[in-house]
């Protein structure tokens, strides 16, 4: 028997290796990135290509996050030149992707059934395919997860000349300690997920990093970053801590990043505002650009703006002064109007209305006094006028003050519960029904669903039973005596004639025939002679004592 692999009992830590430095490429980070004129996702068809700030990583024309962009790789770039890596050898690099119809593959693999097996255990809106949502994603995170700025110097436009040697050593050591590609590989023995601790079962396909000890894998839709839990993208990782990361993240726990240009900050002088991190010459009105360093500022979506722009953008203007109400002034709103504080006035006798009722009519407000005299309407319940500020319920041409808006029986005040009109009054729901609602004959209970009707009165289908044996006829076969309903075995055995044939009652319900003679009935089908048992409907008969005979048995009995 060949023996099943062990797992070799080692601490699931990081190896600490360094990247050999032959396998850097001599011209450092190859970044082919096409961000002119690109379209904006976010406002689609507002803006008209993205047109780099002068120096934040917004689009001038719509200013939404340069990333919000469709910004996309040239397609001779891949992650080893945008890294500064060594290019994999054809012989090594395993398939073509777009061969397969990927724009991007995992390394290695030449088998393209491993590559769709790899592929079938991401989240579909992960999955790089050619000219989908995927490959668009991919773009996106590469742009994202590596931005070039931290990559190469090349791409620092703000980096002082003094901090480019601290740039250059954070990248060398990044590159050598933390920074590296994974790779997928059946698991060779039994495991947990250092993602999610879930089991990993011998012989399944999984991700594993150089810069870890064999022992330690993940699960496909589990190589995430620690920071923003998305997936590391061309299974590009850096580790820190014995945690894996994008590289923006990992460079942010070590750097704070400038949340104007998005680039690293080496300088030991910074601003802290907002609880984000910005070079000093950036910490800027959002509108005009102007430092903000010292100065006082107000935030508006996320973004801070200069005491000047903000109330030239957002400030609102009095409707009384038609002057800008700064954010020094008390900002009073009614509708879609506003007012200073001290403006806010009534517009007949200039009486402050902070704080007090008011009524507006004809986009001019008045106190309560001058507008009841004016324009106040009357309650339909009282007859009192409606004060400034009262509540008032309204139902087609009528109005009522809230306490006389009741039932005209309970005087129950109605307010926003259910209520009858009928002609001129208001009822609720209770008096309407107590008062108007159809009753049943019998029990005189109110029938909210499934009576009948019997001789022009109301019954519950429960309460329309039998007169005798009270079993209900709604939907059976009844008749009825003395205006009483009653079944049609209840009236036989009660009312009905006897066959003197049978005994039986002979009910006439449903068009049932029968013969009278003299004192006597029969059912029609009993109506037979006596000895021959031939029916006699229609036919001439003699009667013999109880007996009724046809001609010929008669005959034959005389004989």
């Amino acid at each position: 028997m060949t023996p099943s692999p062990t797992k070799e009992l080692v601490s699931a830590t990081p190896t600490i290796s360094r990247r050999p430095r032959e396998e850097f490429a001599e011209k450092g980070a190859i970044i082919r990135e096409v961000e002119d004129g690109v379209r904006c996702e976010q406002c689609k068809s507002n803006c008209p290509g993205f047109a780099a700030h002068d120096w934040r990583k917004t689009c001038q024309s719509c200013k939404c996050p340069r990333e919000a962009h469709a910004i996309y790789q040239q397609q001779t770039t891949n992650v080893h030149e945008r890294l500064g890596f060594k290019l994999v050898s054809p012989a090594d690099s395993g398939v073509e992707a777009r061969d397969l119809g990927y724009t991007w593959v995992p390394p290695g693999v030449r088998a393209s059934s491993r590559i769709n097996r790899y592929f079938e255990l991401l989240p579909e809106e992960a999955v790089p395919r050619l000219g989908s949502e995927g490959a668009c994603s991919r773009e996106r995170q590469i742009a994202y997860q590596l931005p070039k700025q931290d990559l190469s110097l090349e791409h620092c436009k703000h980096l002082e000349v003094q901090h480019e040697a601290s740039f250059e050593d954070f990248v060398t050591a990044r590159n050598e300690i933390a920074l590296d590609i994974a790779y997928i590989k059946d698991a060779p023995y039994d495991e947990h997920c250092a993602h999610c601790d879930n089991e990993i079962a011998a012989g399944e396909l999984v991700v594993a990093a150089p810069k870890f000890v064999e022992s330690v894998m993940w699960h496909p839709k589990c190589f995430s970053c620690s920071t923003c839990n998305s997936l590391l993208v061309d299974l590009t990782y850096c580790v820190h801590d014995d945690k894996i990361y994008c590289e923006r993240h990992y460079a942010e726990m070590l750097k704070p990043r400038c949340a104007g240009c998005d680039e690293l900050i080496f300088s030991g002088e910074y601003t802290k505002a907002m609880d984000k991190d910005w070079h000093s010459g950036h910490f800027c009105c959002w509108q005009c650009d102007e430092s903000l360093t010292g100065q006082r500022y107000v935030i508006r979506d996320d973004h801070p703006y200069c005491i000047k722009c903000y109330e030239n953008v957002f400030a609102n203007t009095c409707e009384e002064c038609n002057k800008i109400i700064g954010i020094d002034s008390k900002d009073l709103s009614y509708k879609d109007k506003h007012w200073h504080e001290a403006c806010f006035l009534c517009f007949k006798c200039h009486l402050s209305l902070v704080d007090k009722q008011f009524g507006a009519k004809a986009d001019k407000i008045y106190c309560g006094n001058c507008y009841d005299s004016q324009f106040a309407s009357r309650c339909d319940g009282c007859g009192e006028v409606f004060r400034a500020g009262t509540k008032k319920m309204e139902y087609k041409t009528r109005q009522w003050h809230e306490n006389c808006f009741c039932c005209c029986v309970c005087k129950t005040a109605i307010g926003t519960k259910s209520f009858i009109p009928r002609e001129q009054e208001i009822y609720c729901a209770g008096c309407y029904e107590e008062k108007f609602a159809t009753r049943c004959i019998k029990c005189n209970k109110v029938i909210t669903s499934g009576g009948v009707t019997y001789k022009n009165e109301p019954w519950h289908r429960e309460c329309f039973t039998c007169t005798h044996c009270n079993i209900t006829l709604a939907g059976q076969r009844f008749t009825s005596r003395d205006e009483k309903p009653y079944c049609a075995e209840c009236f036989g055995e009660l009312f009905a004639k006897r066959c003197t044939a049978c005994v039986k009652p002979i009910t006439g319900i449903g068009g049932t025939r029968f013969i009278s003679f003299e004192d006597r009935h029969w059912h029609h089908d009993c109506f037979v002679c006596a000895s021959c048992k031939a029916s006699l409907v229609g036919r001439g008969f003699i009667t013999d004592g109880p007996d009724i005979l046809c001609p010929d048995c008669a005959k034959q009995k005389l004989m």
